[in-house]
């Protein structure tokens, strides 16, 4: 079976697929339509969230990679009314995205991960003059 998946940076060596989290769960939806990934992307987009592709892709890999990494799956059908609150996700997007994602963007990648104290830009910023 075919389903819709939203991928990030697609066909790249950093690639990304999105997923939701729900209290400890990581869950990547499977839509059964293209118009419905595709209005879930877009509402990603709108929520400042990155741009993802919504990609066809064949349900059992979507699975095997859940079992592997540790994922769930949820396939959402076409005309998928929600019933609960949790189920609201499958349709509308979170308002906040996570912090720290496990993968990098590749215009990030060259982003140092971490700053240097006051006192030591200082001191380079002081060798840096000297040298002029």
């Amino acid at each position: 079976m075919q389903v819709y998946v939203l991928l990030y940076n697609a066909r790249t060596e950093n690639e990304g697929i999105h997923s939701i989290q729900i209290g400890d769960r990581n869950i990547i939806l499977m839509f059964e339509s293209e118009d419905d990934a595709t209005r879930y992307a877009l509402l990603l987009e709108a929520q400042d969230f990155m741009s993802p592709t919504v990609e066809l892709m064949d349900a059992e890999e979507i699975e095997d990679f859940c079992q592997t990494s540790g994922y769930s799956c949820q396939p959402v059908p076409q005309g998928f009314i929600p019933s609960s609150d949790e189920e609201r996700l499958l349709l509308a997007p979170p308002e906040t995205n996570r912090l720290d994602p496990d993968w990098r963007p590749e215009d990030e990648a060259a982003e140092p991960s971490e700053t240097l104290p006051d006192s030591e830009l200082e001191q380079m910023r002081r060798r840096l003059e000297d040298l002029l």
